[in-house]
């Protein structure tokens, strides 16, 4: 199998997990644009989506699946989306595509997490990939600093705008071994709007794209 089709696996592994009548947290991503093409199968029996990115509204919109504002969902059955990277204790990095606060939000509301892999995300140590830090850009070089102190190597995300209107600083050279700590860290510093540390709230259930099928964790 392709990388591809063992996220196109996953991806369509995870309608398992919907229920009938029901509002669907889908995050972003190329992993995620695979769900969102499996839940146009089932779009009759749910009541619509909670997205995390214009981009996946506007693919989910473009089937026909209402989308709803997070204000108007009090909590969600489940949250459906990608990582980056993801450890074994199911901690992840994710924010490569800069949705990463509004993952965080939809995630928090969500019953469950339910994550969508191809096994080329698997680690054993967070840290290869980039952390990304979404930042108020007033603050941008004041947290790069931070950063810098906390042993990683800032680098702004030229061209890069979140649809919260910041900006994106991808944190290289770390290897995190207490990724609770860390997120807590650098969510406490001022003008950091959140980091794409997955780790207090991580992932339920791994559905995992592999070249024997998918391995559900």
């Amino acid at each position: 199998m392709t990388q591809d089709e063992m996220k196109k696996a996953a991806g369509w592994a995870a309608l398992e997990y919907v229920t009938k009548g029901s509002i669907v947290g889908v995050g972003t991503g190329s992993t995620v644009n695979h769900f969102i093409d499996a839940l146009e199968t089932m779009k009759e029996q749910i009541k619509g989506a909670v997205s995390s990115s214009v981009a996946s509204t506007e693919r989910l919109e473009k089937i026909g699946i209402p989308v709803f504002d997070a204000n108007e969902v009090a909590s969600l059955d489940i949250y459906v989306d990608g990582a980056d990277e993801i450890n074994p204790t199911n901690d992840m990095i994710k924010g490569g595509g800069a949705a990463l606060t509004r993952e965080k939000i939809v995630a928090a509301i969500a019953e469950k997490f339910i994550c969508i892999i191809d096994d080329t995300k698997k680690v054993d140590v967070l840290g290869q990939f980039p952390l990304p830090v979404e930042v108020i850009p007033m603050a941008r070089s004041y947290v790069a600093r931070e950063l810098v102190k906390l042993g990683g190597d800032p680098c702004y995300r030229e061209g890069c705008v979140t649809d919260n209107g910041n900006m994106i600083l991808d944190v290289h050279n770390l290897q995190i071994t207490d990724a609770k700590q860390l997120e807590d860290t650098i969510n406490g510093i001022a003008g950091v709007v959140t980091v794409g540390l997955f780790a207090n709230r991580g992932a339920d259930v791994v559905l995992e794209g592999t070249p024997n099928g998918v391995v559900k964790s």
